[in-house]
């Protein structure tokens, strides 16, 4: 008997909760929903989160702004679902856009101060939303570490 027939006596392949895919999307909407009410006295969206950390880190490295591309290859998203957060990042007053002097193409993306002052008070969320998990921050390593060594595997 080969392993996958083994492993189809214990988890029947086509069922949806033995999907390693269905598991994942799961925690992910669970997660994402969970920062919702965390996010709201910031008054930003968790897509706008991620767009702002990003910004900060990139501010903690000394920079005081980056290109679209960069900021689409770091959030793994494509143009097209980013400019329209920019926009509204923008209308917002959290971050500002222009055009690189030395090549029109390419659009600088800069934290306004209401974008920087955000930061603090972005501070407790993921505690937060750790004590919501009930779980140790050496579990949430391990857990981070596992889902990164398999997306390695996924897609190296």
């Amino acid at each position: 008997m080969s392993d996958e027939e083994r492993i189809e006596d214990v988890f029947p392949a086509l069922h949806l909760e033995n999907q390693l895919c269905f598991s994942l999307y799961r925690l992910s909407r669970t997660v994402t929903q969970s920062y919702t009410p965390l996010l709201k006295p910031l008054d930003i969206t968790y897509p706008q989160y991620l767009v702002l950390l990003v910004l900060w880190e990139n501010e903690e490295e000394g920079l005081s702004s980056m290109t679209v591309s960069q900021l689409t290859e770091a959030l793994q998203l494509d143009t097209g679902t980013v400019t329209p957060l920019l926009k509204r990042m923008e209308a917002k007053g959290i971050l500002g856009r222009q055009r690189d002097s030395k090549d029109e193409r390419v659009v600088l993306v800069q934290l306004t101060d209401h974008g920087r002052g955000l930061r603090e008070l972005a501070k407790p969320i993921p505690a937060k939303l750790l004590c919501q998990a009930e779980m140790e921050p050496s579990e949430l390593l391990d857990l981070q570490g596992m889902l990164r060594a398999l997306l390695k595997k996924i897609n190296p």
